[in-house]
């Protein structure tokens, strides 16, 4: 069964940084590329950033310049860097094998407010 664990939101002030993490089980992460997805409230969810299995990293537009997608295929985990996060950024953030697409976790809420 694929489980995927994501933590390290919060409560951060505008320009501040998080770092998040996914934890993943139930399949062979070395061969899938993962990536970060966010949905902020009334939104449609939507693909931050991805890395595939030779640690490419590929973002969208919506936060590029401000995060950094990475690996570790050790602890079959993946991580997002975010920097100067914006009120806009307020959403909760999953984790997803995107060609596959499995249920999603929990996510991880992360709040930019002053």
């Amino acid at each position: 069964q694929v489980q995927l664990v994501e933590s390290g939101g919060g409560l951060v002030q505008p320009g501040g940084s998080l770092r998040l993490s996914c934890a993943t089980s139930g399949f062979h992460f070395g061969f899938y590329t993962m990536g970060w997805y966010r949905q902020v409230s009334g939104k449609q969810r939507e693909l931050v950033a991805s890395i595939d299995v030779a640690q490419t990293p590929n973002y969208t537009d919506s936060m590029k310049g401000r995060v950094t997608i990475s690996r570790d295929r050790a602890k079959s985990t993946v991580s997002l860097q975010m920097n100067s996060l914006k009120p806009e950024d307020t959403a909760v953030y999953y984790c997803n094998r995107p060609f596959l697409m499995d249920p999603w976790g929990q996510g991880t809420r992360v709040t930019v407010s002053s």
